[in-house]
């Protein structure tokens, strides 16, 4: 009601001649023939405008996604931007006359028929032409944020080349006493409005919240595992959880988001997030519930027994989805040690795309988590998977990326006993795989990292990774890290050299305490269908008293069928 008395209020001062219209606007890129367009409408009744995009219109939503609507309310000077979604309803409320904007008057021009007013400005190095005509008596605009001009908004030009035209007037029927709402919902401010979309829109799974990955007893497992449901194994160190993950549209991006904190564990631990593939006769699930010896086992040269590290015709290993590295207790240890100018952080942070494994990451879902340690407390973690659509629809079709685990040295069971990679000082690492008909944009994905923790030590020392398919030497990639320094603030107990720096400092093969290890890809585009073998061969360093080498690569290979 304030709003329709405000309205008649501005008529009898005579501010506008008011009535009911529609118009259509039509955005595009000029002198692009093909480049994509935005319809907008905007309803014009009694000085009041609403505003929506009809492009935003889709037939199979999105969770998460609503229409924006703008109301416009001249004789209030106010616009707002509203959102309804079905359990609440939320707004932002802005002046219309922009202050911060300040148009000059540029003269008169006909545009698209009409006597026009043209005015000019800069946003944001942006340069902003703006047509506005007074021949149809009232005011309208498409584009409230500009600020308040007088008539109706006829053509906008952004840079020259993005224009807006009006490309229909017409007369409004049918429409409510009252075009904008009286309950608009609970207010934010523009900023928060905007976020508040953005994260209705993203899909966030939990998958592990504050839980422990410590030396300790495992849970006992009979049957099948239960889903939602936590479970330790390997003395504590690994925590596996069975979900039922929704089968997302390929538009969607998927993210690894990991927190993790020392709990007691003072050490940078090697840590992995891995899902268990399951369609084979045995599985790495049989190694966690039944022990190391239901695995298939790789004998090397130097006599030792590698447990479930390759592909078999019964068997996949575990696929990396992210490799990473403990600090020098960050969270625990921030009270023990204080340096100047460091200010600790509370816990570590990461985050990585995981997309291209989307096959492995929908419907009934093995998911674990490892880090080595032999400390009661050892370290608290959380992990949710992230999905972020590139489209408003809900799209139904079969997942086009296919990803096959080939080998994995990362000792996930070490507390079980599962070995070392340290085959490499002896052998090489083979292994065969196929390439099916019709497969397109075929890589391997393939994570490496070198440890051996002493100056002679594979961890401190560039070693080449050769990469041989079909016997042939085909890629080589050097893992490595000369970044490490830029964590310190990760590291509070870290060691503290006489020479200033700190051991979390050095480079180190292909990972830096508190950080990630991103995959490398190489293309096998150039393969043909069927079978072939994959070879991995690393120079590994030779023992030194007590202590050793060892390498943990992973590699995933990847192909897409186009539909």
């Amino acid at each position: 009601m304030k709003i329709l008395l405000s309205c008649l209020v501005a008529l009898l001062l005579g501010t506008a001649a008011f009535g009911q219209h529609t118009l259509t606007y039509q955005s595009y890129a000029k002198d692009v023939e093909d480049g994509d367009t935005t319809r907008i409408s905007v309803v014009e009744q009694q000085g009041c405008l609403k505003i929506t995009n009809l492009s935003n219109e889709v037939k199979h939503p999105i969770p998460g996604y609503v229409e924006s609507v703008t109301y416009v309310n001249y004789p209030e000077d106010s616009a707002f931007t509203v959102l309804r979604y079905p359990d609440a309803g939320y707004y932002s409320a802005y002046p219309l006359t922009n202050n911060e904007v300040a148009f000059s008057e540029e003269g008169q021009e006909k545009v698209l028929g009409y006597p026009c007013t043209k005015y000019k400005t800069s946003i944001n190095s942006n340069t902003i032409e703006v047509w506005m005509t007074e021949k149809m008596d009232f005011d309208a605009t498409p584009m409230p944020g500009l600020g308040r001009l007088t008539g109706v908004m006829v053509r906008c030009m952004r840079n020259g080349i993005y224009a807006t035209d009006l490309a229909k007037v017409g007369k409004a029927k049918h429409l409510p006493k009252e075009l904008i709402p009286a309950d608009k919902g609970q207010r934010k401010s523009s900023r928060e409005l905007s976020q508040l979309r953005k994260d209705r829109l993203v899909t966030r799974i939990p998958v592990f919240t504050e839980d422990q990955i410590h030396f300790a007893d495992d849970e006992t497992v009979t049957g099948e595992i239960p889903f939602d449901t936590t479970l330790h194994f390997s003395h504590g160190t690994i925590i596996l959880k069975r979900l039922d993950l929704p089968r997302f549209p390929e538009h969607y991006q998927l993210f690894a988001e990991l927190h993790q904190r020392s709990n007691g564990d003072a050490y940078d631990r090697t840590a992995s997030v891995f899902v268990i593939p399951t369609e084979k006769a045995r599985s790495f699930l049989d190694g966690l519930t039944q022990g190391l010896e239901a695995l298939p086992v790789f004998k090397g040269h130097d006599g030792k027994e590698y447990q479930g590290v390759k592909a078999e015709a019964d068997y996949l290993p575990p696929v990396e989805l992210v490799r990473f590295f403990t600090s020098f207790g960050a969270g625990h240890f921030n009270d023990k040690v204080q340096i100047d100018g460091l200010t600790w952080t509370e816990e570590n942070y990461y985050k990585q795309e995981v997309s291209e494994l989307r096959d492995r990451l929908q419907g009934d879902v093995l998911i674990g988590a490892f880090i080595g340690n032999y400390d009661r407390g050892g370290h608290v973690v959380s992990m949710d998977l992230v999905a972020y659509p590139g489209d408003y629809e809900w799209e139904e079709t079969p997942c086009r990326r296919h990803s096959v685990p080939l080998f994995n040295t990362c000792n996930v069971m070490e507390m079980s006993g599962q070995n070392y990679g340290r085959l490499f000082a002896t052998d090489s690492l083979e292994v065969e795989f196929e390439i099916p008909e019709g497969a397109e944009n075929v890589r391997l994905r393939y994570i490496s990292t070198g440890h051996g923790g002493w100056d002679g030590g594979d961890e401190f020392n560039p070693k080449e990774n050769a990469i041989f398919i079909d016997g042939v030497k085909t890629f080589t990639h050097t893992p490595w890290r000369c970044d490490c320094a830029t964590f310190r603030n990760q590291n509070p107990v870290s060691g503290n050299f006489w020479n200033g720096v700190s051991s979390s400092d050095y480079s180190r093969s292909g990972w830096c305490p508190g950080t990630a290890t991103n995959p490398v890809y190489f293309d096998l585009g150039f393969l043909k269908p069927g079978k072939h073998t994959l070879r991995v061969a690393i120079p590994q360093g030779k023992d030194e008293g007590g202590s050793f080498s060892h390498w943990m690569v992973s590699g995933v290979l990847l192909y897409d069928f186009l539909f």
